[in-house]
């Protein structure tokens, strides 16, 4: 009995333990229910009002009947499913560890931001996560690795960084792994391998290096493996090419070596994508045994070879894309056989061949791309039944013959690109049925007749390019149909009539391009109405009249071409009201009163032309200071006032041209401020004064002063203007020496110092100029010789010497075969004319009025035997007189070598070595050069001129020679005696004794 009592007592009390039990398991999953609640409410409570909104039903205790929500059995949160709801906020005040039964997480396409937070890892229960496409920022937490169960991971599309952790390969049951899109650094995990049950590796565009980790191959039911545009690099593992994958993406890397021909063991592939891959070599023929292949892209590449002919076999290929993929050689035909194909882009492959009939078979396509190849042939009329098509791009081959009318049959298209071929006859009427067109480029082509009437049908164009053709007639009114153009360019053709009225229509037009066609009338006030415009072309027609006042409201005007035309009246004033004007050209009109008023602080103005109009006014503060206007030309114009000295604050001035203009004044020293200029052409005015020094440090490559008033020397800091290649300064009052210091312009290609006072020599130092084309230095006070170094300038096609006072022969043009003009006249030259093409070539009126030249030129005497070889004749008299002469000077030196050696015997060793450092005497035997003694007498003596003359003998004539070395030398050039005849020698030698 005391044995069987606690036993009943037990039995009494098992209804009672269950009770308790049962109310203890309420109890506790009421808690936890509450208090997944709270978890969720808190979290809610950190998010914007826009969430809030979105989580309106999240109140009360019971979260199973919230949005998004869904519980287990036990009515514990097992599910969150926020996808694409708008949450804006973070993941901080989530409390995972309070919700650990929950079995997916899904946050996608939200506006999450901040880090992941690594209690993400106390979720044990998570098969799926997705956090993609979101903000999230940081690193992914190693506490992902936590998460045994998950099987789905998605984190793509977010901003991620750090490196990708290795504890991710912990999770070996997942079969989705996605985090591309982000920023990562790093190399791809090298146990990534472990994760066998893998059949998603998608990692794109998330900055990636390193190599592809060999473990990858253990992967063996990998079905998508994609890597592209990462900076992988290295070789790709073999065994890749022999997994069961279904997508392939090597794309947008760096790997080595080329396609192996395992490829072919990727039986099941559907897309290829290899595009920029890096791999190079040739597309291995069996590629071909793909059959399952659906999209295969190869662009971008560095591939070699040919299209295998054997690619017609992949019969199920949609998309084939091989643009600028290093392939060339011929189109293979049996790319017209793909029946199933959707889009071809094999666009800048230099591609021959040309389309056959059977094209019209494939009605599946989409989209052509074939630009820049060299196709030939015509475009067959069977392209008008690939009625599906929507882009033709076949711009940039060698197509010919006429636009088939059957293309107006692609009522689906919204791109036509056949521009840059061979093509002629009319844009055909039917074109005005591609209702659905965007793109119209049939520019630069040989395209005939009138632009239809029915392209006023095409109402969606937003591009029209059929400029650079051969098309007449006028612009049709219904041209004013298609309000939503964006660019018309119909310049360089021969449309004629006037611009129709209608253009005001195309309100949301950009760019109107009508240059350089024959069209007449005047602009219509219309025009006023184009708000978006920013680019209006006309220059080269004939448009005349006056400007429409409306252009003026045109306040989002970037460039405005006038050029070349026929227009009267003056500028608009206010054409940069808007304050967006950069180009300005109204060059060659008949254009008259002002400067615009508005340009005057028109800050964003980069180029201006207005030469070659009637335009007035004084330029003197015309213009404020400009700080991005790179050009500018106002010449041949009516301008007068002064050169302002605030040009030299234009910091982004390159050219300044106010040619041809009545300025006065001088050129301010304050221009050398503008430090960019390259080209400064002042030409004819009135401009008086020197020429400022501090021109000379500018970066000019061209300098135009010539036609003015200008006074003074040429500064000789002219030699630091290296880039200099164009010299003008003619036609001024310049005086002085022409400096020796322009010999240093050794870039200088045309110089013309003409009509100045100039005197002395020409500088030998011109000679070092070898690229010069042109040189003038008529009309001024010039003498001497042409120096020797002038036969160096090989280059030199045009020389003017005219109308100086300049002597000797013309020996010096022997070797200068490129000259082709010459003008010598008003000299005082002697002597035969040189064998070279500008003397044969020149007239009379270039060698006129000289001392004695003979040649072959009408009003010349023709040259004597004799007399051809008259420049050897004197130098063979010369010699005669010098080296009796130098014979007497070397029995001085005899003697005096005589005396000194006596001499050396008594002094000092010091006294020896003072006299042993004199200057050394030419004429000593052991220094006596005949040929440098010639040429330094003749240049002293400047050719035997007159004045160097102090005596006449009964054998010749005695001249006076001050050689470089200071020495004082008497030199006889003997008088000609006819052949034969014999010197007088005791007469001669009487006088040798008394130079002597």
């Amino acid at each position: 009995m005391v044995f069987i009592f606690p036993t009943l007592l037990s039995m009494k009390l098992q209804p009672l333990l269950l009770l308790l039990v049962m109310y203890f398991c309420a109890f506790a999953a009421s808690s936890e229910i509450a208090s997944e609640a709270n978890a969720l409410l808190k979290w809610k409570s950190s998010l914007d009002n826009q969430s809030h909104a979105s989580l309106s039903s999240w109140s009360g205790n019971n979260p199973c009947n919230w949005f998004g929500i869904a519980c287990d059995e036990f009515n514990s949160v097992s599910n969150i499913n926020l996808s694409n709801v708008g949450l804006r906020g973070t993941l901080q005040n989530l409390n995972f560890s309070l919700l650990p039964n929950i079995l997916t997480l899904n946050m996608s396409h939200n506006s999450l931001n901040g880090t992941i937070p690594p209690q993400i890892g106390s979720l044990s229960n998570l098969n799926t996560l997705d956090l993609s496409t979101n903000n999230l920022f940081g690193s992914i937490p190693n506490t992902i690795g936590n998460l045994s169960k998950l099987l789905f991971l998605n984190l793509s599309d977010n901003d991620l960084s750090g490196t990708i952790p290795s504890e991710i390969v912990h999770l070996v049951g997942l079969h989705t792994l996605r985090i591309g899109d982000n920023n990562f650094t790093g190399s791809l995990p090298q146990e990534i391998g472990r994760l066998m049950n893998l059949r998603i590796l998608d990692i794109p565009r998330s900055n990636i290096s390193g190599t592809i980790p060999i473990s990858i191959e253990k992967l063996s039911i990998l079905s998508h493996l994609d890597v592209e545009s990462n900076n992988l690099s290295g070789n790709i593992p073999l065994r890749i090419w022999h997994m069961n994958l279904k997508h392939l993406s090597f794309a947008g890397n760096n790997f080595n070596g080329s396609i192996p021909k395992e490829i072919v063991n990727l039986r099941s592939i559907e897309t290829l994508w290899l595009w920029k891959s890096g791999l190079s070599g040739s597309i291995p023929k069996e590629i071909w045994m793909l059959r399952n292949l659906t999209w295969l892209d190869m662009s971008q590449s560095s591939f070699s070879g040919s299209i295998p002919r054997d690619i017609g076999k992949l019969r199920n290929l949609k998309i084939l894309r091989m643009w600028e993929s290093g392939l060339s050689g011929s189109m293979p035909e049996e790319i017209w056989t793909l029946r199933n194909l959707e889009q071809l882009d094999i666009r800048m492959c230099n591609l021959i061949g040309s389309f056959p009939i059977s094209i019209g078979a494939l009605v599946n396509l989409t989209l052509i791309r074939l630009h820049y190849n060299k196709l030939f042939g015509h475009i067959p009329h069977e392209i008008g039944k690939l009625v599906n098509l929507q882009v033709l791009d076949l711009g940039n081959n060698n197509l010919s013959g006429f636009i088939p009318p059957e293309i107006g049959n692609l009522s689906k298209l919204s791109e036509l690109s056949i521009n840059s071929n061979e093509l002629t006859g009319p844009i055909p009427v039917s074109i005005g049925n591609l209702v659905n067109l965007d793109f119209m480029n049939l520019h630069e082509n040989k395209l005939s007749g009138s632009i239809p009437f029915t392209i006023g049908n095409l109402s969606k164009l937003s591009e029209l390019s059929i400029n650079s053709n051969e098309l007449t007639g006028p612009i049709p009114v219904s041209i004013g149909n298609l309000v939503n153009l964006d660019f018309m360019n119909l310049h360089e053709n021969k449309l004629s009539g006037s611009i129709p009225f209608t253009i005001g229509n195309l309100s949301k037009l950009s760019v109107l391009s009508i240059h350089l066609n024959e069209l007449t009338g005047s602009i219509p006030s219309t025009i006023g109405n184009l708000s978006n415009v920013r680019g209006l072309y006309f220059i080269g027609n004939e448009l005349g009249g006056k400007i429409p006042i409306e252009i003026s409201m045109l306040t989002a005007l970037e460039s405005l071409q006038l050029a070349d035309n026929n227009f009267i009246g003056h500028l608009p004033q206010n054409i940069c009201i808007g304050g967006t004007l950069k180009n300005f050209s109204a060059r060659n009109n008949n254009f008259i009163g002002p400067i615009p008023v508005s340009l005057k602080n028109c800050s964003s103005l980069i180029r201006v032309r207005l030469q070659g109009n009637q335009l007035t006014g004084d330029i003197t503060d015309a213009f404020g200071v400009l700080p991005n206007l790179d050009y500018i030309e106002l010449s041949d114009n009516n301008f007068y006032g002064q050169l302002s000295s605030n040009w030299g604050k234009f910091g982004s001035l390159t050219s300044l041209m106010i040619s041809n203009n009545n300025l006065s004044g001088v050129i301010p020293p304050e221009l050398a401020g503008a430090t960019k200029l390259q080209r400064l052409h002042l030409s004819s005015n009135h401009l008086s004064g020197n020429i400022p020094h501090d021109l000379c440090n500018l970066p000019l490559f061209d300098l135009s002063l010539d036609n003015n008033n200008l006074t003074g020397n040429v500064p000789k800091e002219i030699a630091s203007m290296q880039k200099l290649q164009i010299l003008k300064l003619g036609s001024n009052k310049l005086s002085g020496l022409i400096p020796k210091q322009l010999g240093n312009l050794l870039n200088l290609l045309n110089m013309s110092l003409s009509q100045n006072n100039f005197q002395g020599n020409i500088p030998s130092e011109l000679g070092k100029l070898k690229f010069l084309t042109s040189l003038d230095l008529g009309e001024n006070s010039l003498r001497g010789a042409i120096p020797s170094m002038f036969g160096e300038l090989k280059s030199l096609e045009t020389l003017n010497l005219s109308h100086n006072n300049l002597s000797g022969n013309l020996s010096s043009f022997d070797d200068m075969t490129s000259l082709t003009s010459i003008d010598i006249s008003y000299n005082q030259f002697e002597g035969p004319l040189p064998n070279i093409l500008a003397f044969h070539n020149a007239k009379i009126e270039a060698l006129r009025n000289n001392k004695g030249l003979c040649g072959n030129v009408t009003g010349l005497e023709p040259c004597s035997t004799s007399s051809g070889k008259s420049h050897n004749h004197m130098r063979k008299k010369i010699i005669i007189v010098i080296l009796p002469l130098t014979l007497g000077i070397l029995i001085l030196a005899l003697f005096a070598f005589g005396v000194s050696y006596h001499l050396c015997q008594t002094s000092t060793k010091k006294e020896d070595q003072a006299t042993n450092i004199q200057t050394p005497n030419i004429f000593a035997i052991w220094n006596f050069d005949g040929k440098m003694v010639f040429e330094n007498i003749i240049e002293a003596t400047e050719y035997l001129d007159n004045k160097h003359l102090i005596g006449v003998g009964g054998q010749g004539c005695v001249y006076k020679a001050v050689l470089p070395a200071g020495q004082v030398v008497a030199v006889k050039k003997l008088h000609s005696v006819p052949n034969g005849a014999m010197l007088n020698l005791k007469a001669f030698t009487c006088e040798i004794q008394a130079l002597t």
